[in-house]
């Protein structure tokens, strides 16, 4: 992500407005985050700094995270120091991804004394390091391995800063001789600014290479740029075109084209603390359907291997007629058969040129036997065909539910949702639990929308919603939507039998299928009817309906 030097040093500005203020609380929610109280009048807030892999950071937040019972090592040590420490200023040397909060605090003497607290934001080496005032190391969130690295991060260790890469100023570069240079050389320009100017992140790189391309000379970008850093900076965030997060930026960003949006905030803190926020959400939904996707991927591929072996056994079903047939004969030309035969050579009166047939014997058993086992034989593979057919109904019943629930999860957007689903799969026997197997609507949020003519339009986001609209909520009289055998939500006009436009038909067909798994495909086919000619069999599973006098309609999601 784009925590840049520059991010960094407008993030220090925001933080300039805690100066004078004192720590009231210290915690540590897990072993990478540290949060800081800062209270003096007029003034509370949270500072939360984080070492995380690919989200190290420190703002000012709103979040409430939750604390261990028993306190951290590293917390009780900056508790020990840093209690009722005054913020006395915050520095960052140069455009470097380090910052640096200096604090004013009583030791045991009761003698006033000066700490640091360094917080290192570099990618892959992020560290929270506490400070004396003669430049000793008291502690660190991360220790240093003796061997390996370079500087020394241990207690008791002279501090060192990390190693500059020696990039030029952006605040004061000559963007014209850059842009020059990078002419004459004829070389990548993003990749060129990152290697030059201090505190660019790649994302901002590649937005001057953007902008001038577009219609900038490369020093008008790079000065476009610098004006949003030193004038006017606009926290915003990225979102991609289905709505998940992508990026954040002091400035707006336009490289991705106008499928991605941009969203303004008041400050940078908010704008951290709403993407984080987000981007948390976004892992722990993923995380959580992983295991139903999981579970429905296992039980999916289960059903399908049965279904290929019932339909190999059902194959073999067919040539029933003939286990009959060979019955028949053997019992008619029993007196032509010798014991211990291993075949028969008769006439078969059931062909119309009556043909000569063999027929397979056992010797071991009579003539008499043998036509026994082939009756046998033939009713108990009528018996296994109308086994078979029902099996594999029930098979491909259960296939069409398992897609239409992984449909459903690829469209979930919040744990409620996928709460909802797995209570469902709860319901129908799939996951084990110990409480009632009744399913019940956890939300009514379905998926809302209005007409031109002022209807309402309804859309299930799972099974459990598709079956209480149809079912529950609409009248005989309204208009009913879905995917051509297509897995997709169940769309329903509540229209009451008025009269309804072309329009509002296409808008709720477009409805059916960008809720469907066909959401990606052009000319999906969208069957409507009425409410009264849906009907859900008995023992049909949450979702399943069958439909008739229906019209199909053909569109573009």
């Amino acid at each position: 992500m784009a925590f840049d030097g520059i991010l960094l040093n407008l993030i220090l500005k925001e933080l300039n407005e805690a100066i004078g203020s004192h720590i009231d609380k210290i915690y540590q929610p897990s072993k990478d985050e540290l949060v800081f109280l800062l209270r003096k009048k007029g003034f509370a807030k949270r500072l939360l700094i984080t070492i995380k892999q690919g989200s190290a950071r420190l703002h000012f937040t709103e979040n409430k995270y939750e604390n261990p019972a028993v306190p951290p090592n590293f917390c009780m040590l900056l508790r020990k120091y840093l209690s009722s420490a005054k913020l006395e200023s915050v520095t960052q040397p140069d455009f470097e991804r380090v910052a640096e909060l200096n604090f004013f605090a009583t030791n045991e003497m009761g003698d006033s004394i000066k700490l640091k607290l360094i917080c290192e934001l570099i990618s892959g080496s992020a560290n929270v390091i506490l400070v004396n005032f003669d430049g000793k190391i008291i502690d660190s969130l991360r220790h240093s391995d003796v061997e390996t690295s370079k500087r020394y991060i241990l207690p008791n260790a002279i501090y060192e800063y990390p190693e500059s890469l020696k990039k030029k100023n952006p605040l004061k570069c000559d963007f014209k001789a850059l842009a020059e240079e990078t002419r004459l050389k004829n070389i990548d320009i993003s990749k060129f600014l990152l290697s030059q100017l201090d505190g660019l992140s790649p994302l901002i790189c590649r937005e001057a290479e953007y902008l001038f391309k577009k219609d900038l000379s490369l020093d008008h970008a790079l000065n476009k740029i610098k004006g949003f850093i030193s004038e006017k900076p606009i926290p915003n965030i990225i979102y991609k075109p289905d709505g998940s997060t992508l990026d954040y930026c002091f400035m707006p960003i336009k490289q991705y084209g106008e499928n991605y949006k941009n969203e303004e905030f008041e400050n940078f803190s908010l704008m951290l603390d709403s993407f984080y926020t987000s981007r948390d959400t976004q892992s722990r939904i993923k995380a959580y359907a992983h295991d139903i996707i999981r579970l429905i991927t296992n039980l999916k591929n289960r059903t399908e291997k049965k279904l290929a072996l019932r339909l190999e056994e059902l194959e073999k079903c067919k040539d029933r007629e003939l286990l009959r047939i060979y019955g028949e004969l053997l019992k008619a030309n029993l007196y032509n058969i010798k014991n211990g035969s291993k075949k028969a050579v008769v006439q078969n009166y059931y062909d119309e040129d009556l043909k000569l047939i063999e027929i397979p014997l056992n010797p071991a058993l009579s003539p008499s036997k043998n036509a026994e086992k082939y009756f046998k034989d033939y009713k108990k593979t009528y018996t296994a065909e109308q086994t078979l057919t029902a099996l594999t109904e029930q098979d491909r019943k259960e296939l069409l539910y398992f897609d239409s629930v992984l449909d459903s999860i690829s469209r979930c957007s919040t744990i409620s949702e996928l709460e909802e689903i797995k209570q469902e799969l709860s319901g129908a026997g799939y996951i084990k639990s110990a409480g009632n197997k009744k399913v019940k609507l956890i939300s009514n949020s379905f998926k809302e929308y209005e007409s031109i003519e002022g209807f309402k339009i309804l859309v299930g986001k799972n099974n459990t919603q598709n079956d209480y609209i149809t079912t529950k909520l609409a009248s005989k009289n309204d208009l009913w939507f879905h995917t051509k055998n297509i897995p997709g939500s169940h769309v329903v006009i509540f229209c009451c039998g008025e009269d309804i436009s072309d329009e509002t038909i296409l808008f709720a067909a477009k409805l059916a299928a960008q809720n469907s798994k066909a959401a990606a495909s052009a000319q999906v086919p969208v069957d409507y009817t009425l409410i009264k000619n849906v009907k859900k069999p008995s023992g049909a599973k949450l979702g399943m309906v069958i439909y008739t006098t229906n019209k199909t309609i053909y569109v573009n999601p």
